[in-house]
């Protein structure tokens, strides 16, 4: 049986090798931050942030099967813990494993919108789920393409089965066969066009975009005065420039901001048609 007093200054121990692997990682001494956080996870191995510390450690060494190892024991101890969330969902995409890891870096980015919307690390979630998600769409949009190919190609070649049209006629002879065949080969064309054009890029509708970014929403909320804005670039504004509207001018202080769900939604529907909308400059 151990003594609360023993397990007071293991815990002591571990907190302070913690405070030496933080010294040494800053330093870029990853391995012996390794070191100071396997002893601490030794001492204390409930203790989710020792976990997901060296995990970030394993990052900067291109670890990443010891970054899954240790994001998967830190979740185990912590379900919301954004870190562990959002490095296993990298250590996933490394492995090739892509819908999985969107999955986890859509829960970091959840937790992390929870925790703290204006923080650092929603912002590099929310770039690196983009990045996984285009990735996912680009795989996809060339499979469809593959696809169609082969699709119109049979398609055409069994409209000139059907019509047992010869290559080799004469230029300029066009019998009612050959005109029909024409316009159901013309119109055929049009419907793989039409199918094709979701993953066709192009531009943003402004109604999906913030006013002051120009970019396509990720978290908006809404004003009393009715206009929508991302919610860190707003938040940003009202601590660096001033407690008003940007584009009103009335008065307007965070606890007014009310998240815009119609838009967030109607966001999430657009970049689930349009993938290539995840690509960022």
């Amino acid at each position: 049986m151990v003594s609360g007093s023993a397990l007071s200054a293991a815990a002591k121990q571990a907190e302070q090798l913690r405070k030496d692997g933080n010294i040494y990682f800053k330093k870029d001494r990853f391995g012996a931050a390794i070191d100071a956080y396997t002893e601490a996870i030794t001492l204390c191995p409930n203790v989710p942030v020792y976990w997901t510390n060296r995990a970030l450690c394993h990052r900067k060494r291109n670890d990443w099967l010891k970054v899954e190892e240790d994001c998967r024991r830190a979740i185990q101890l912590d379900h919301g813990s954004v870190k562990a969330h959002y490095m296993l969902g990298l250590s996933l995409l490394k492995k090739q494993e892509l819908d999985e890891g969107v999955k986890e870096l859509q829960k970091a980015l959840d937790l992390g919108r929870g925790a703290n919307p204006k923080g650092y690390m929603v912002d590099e979630i929310w770039q690196e789920l983009a990045k996984a998600k285009y990735l996912l769409w680009e795989h996809a949009s060339s499979k469809r393409s593959w696809e169609l190919q082969s699709l119109k190609e049979a398609c055409e070649t069994a409209l000139r089965e059907k019509y047992f049209l010869d290559d080799s006629q004469p230029e300029g002879f066009l019998d009612e066969a050959s005109i029909s065949h024409m316009k159901q080969l013309e119109t055929l064309r049009q419907v793989f066009r039409k199918v094709g054009e979701a993953d066709i890029p192009g531009e943003v509708p402004d109604y999906l975009c913030c006013k002051i970014t120009l970019d396509i929403f990720r978290d908006p909320v809404i004003t009393p005065s009715g206009v929508t804005y991302e919610r860190a670039v707003i938040l940003d504004h009202l601590q660096k420039v001033g407690k008003f509207d940007p584009i009103t001018r009335e008065p307007l202080d965070q606890s007014q901001l009310v998240p815009n769900f119609a838009i967030k939604e109607a966001v999430q529907a657009y970049l689930d048609k349009h993938g290539w909308a995840y690509k960022m400059d």
